[in-house]
């Protein structure tokens, strides 16, 4: 297992959305908190070692709807 955190800046207004709609809806995203500053939302995601980063990052985070960017840390 590999566990990654995922800055996330998003739509003007719509945080509460993209949070509820990672937690709800992507499998590997195990907690999301509220932060300030550059980024909106901060994702712990843990992922099986045989997926890829990159692309569970832009299928399964960058696709949220409310997603601006990502910043993903390893």
């Amino acid at each position: 297992m590999q566990t990654i955190f995922i800055m996330v800046k998003c739509e003007l207004g719509k945080a509460y959305d993209v949070a509820a709609a990672a937690v709800d809806n992507v499998e590997n995203v195990s907690e999301v908190y509220s932060v300030s500053g550059q980024h909106d939302l901060m994702m712990k995601c843990v992922l099986p070692d045989d997926l890829d980063i990159g692309h569970f990052v832009t299928q399964d985070i960058q696709k949220l709807d409310g997603v601006r960017d990502t910043f993903t840390l390893i």
